[in-house]
């Protein structure tokens, strides 16, 4: 069962765990609307930069590009994830305590595993459900702030979880085409809509060295945290790199000790307990039983491994990996997988 989606998950959850810190840093000169319309659209002018430096490199990616087909998914990914989610955070935060909205917040990774089991019928066993329900333990004991009054502004909250939670879902079943491009046109879509709004608002600009160090945060923590998200979801499906990611809240609560002196408690480390065991949960998952492969037709990056024994034309790319469009003939066998791309598969 290929791992490498476990260390593009993680890697995407402190990247963005990481800028949940520097972002307070800079919420004291900047609105929170506006902050979140630069950090989206820093992510996408940033990966604009390094699609256009691939480009005159003459060094482009391996990856399947997004197809006329992909455009109202992606159009859902963008208004679901992009612009719902934090208009309702938004609407949420103006509505309830910040306690009560930190603790909503962790829901968005059930929301993205519920999904991905019931409307998406990803494989979730008992083992994968006792990790996620170890680490959002870990997540709900790291928000608590001692009470939580929850009003109506709750539902705003967990409304944009679940706009996340779609988000995800969506994304995953875009997995298969260039992650850079698809990460840039939400970025940069989602960025300019917020802002627009914050304009609306009449939302004052920020200085120039605070809009730069928010495109600079938004650029790591949202642009290449995402692109690895993306990454992520092809190999291991939403349920599992949503669970990975919730690791995300106990990443940023270890740098704010760090970086903005937050004291070290017993519930931090208690916190990183229940992750930890989550974490062993998932690492330690073994899937492995005879499926079927049924014949199909698709386009992404690859090299020629067992799924991958298919003729080639003179028009397709030479070389490992490359990208082109091809067929998956019948094929029953049995290994250890995870919900990729080709093990989206009906389980009894």
């Amino acid at each position: 069962m290929t791992r490498v989606g476990i260390p593009l998950a993680l890697l995407s959850a402190v990247l963005f765990g990481a800028s949940t810190p520097l972002a307070k840093m800079l919420l004291g000169s900047i609105d929170p609307l506006m902050m979140a319309g630069l950090l989206y659209l820093g992510s996408g002018v940033g990966l604009a930069a390094v699609a256009l430096g691939r480009s005159a490199l003459g060094t482009p990616a391996a990856e399947a590009p997004l197809r006329r087909a992909d455009l109202p998914r992606l159009g859902l990914v963008i208004l679901a994830g992009g612009v719902g989610g934090p208009v309702l955070l938004m609407l949420g935060l103006a509505r309830t305590d910040a306690a009560s909205a930190s603790l909503l917040l962790n829901l968005e990774g059930l929301a993205t595993m519920g999904i991905a089991w019931l409307a998406c019928h990803e494989n979730v066993d008992r083992r994968l459900l006792a990790g996620a329900c170890a680490i959002l333990a870990g997540a709900l004991l790291l928000s608590w702030q001692g009470h939580a009054a929850f009003g109506a502004g709750a539902l705003f909250v967990a409304g944009a979880c679940l706009c996340w939670g779609i988000d995800n879902n969506l994304t995953g079943r875009l997995s298969a085409a260039d992650p850079v491009q698809i990460a840039m046109i939400k970025g940069l879509c989602a960025g300019d809509i917020t802002l627009g709004l914050a304009g609306l608002r009449g939302v004052p600009a920020p200085s120039a060295g605070g809009i730069l160090s928010a495109a600079g945060v938004g650029f790591v923590g949202y642009g290449i945290s995402l692109t690895l998200f993306v990454l992520g979801l092809r190999h291991l499906g939403a349920a599992r790199t949503g669970a990975y990611f919730a690791l995300a809240p106990f990443v940023g609560a270890v740098l704010s000790v760090v970086l903005l002196h937050d004291p070290l408690t017993l519930r931090l480390l208690a916190a990183g307990g229940l992750m930890g065991i989550g974490l062993w949960l998932h690492l330690s998952e073994r899937h492995d039983h005879v499926h079927v492969h049924e014949p199909m037709e698709h386009e992404h990056r690859h090299s020629h491994d067992a799924h991958h024994q298919h003729a080639h034309s003179a028009d397709d790319p030479p070389g490992e990996p490359h990208t082109h469009r091809h067929r998956h003939d019948r094929l029953v066998h049995r290994h250890p997988h995870y919900p990729d791309l080709h093990h989206r598969h009906p389980h009894g």
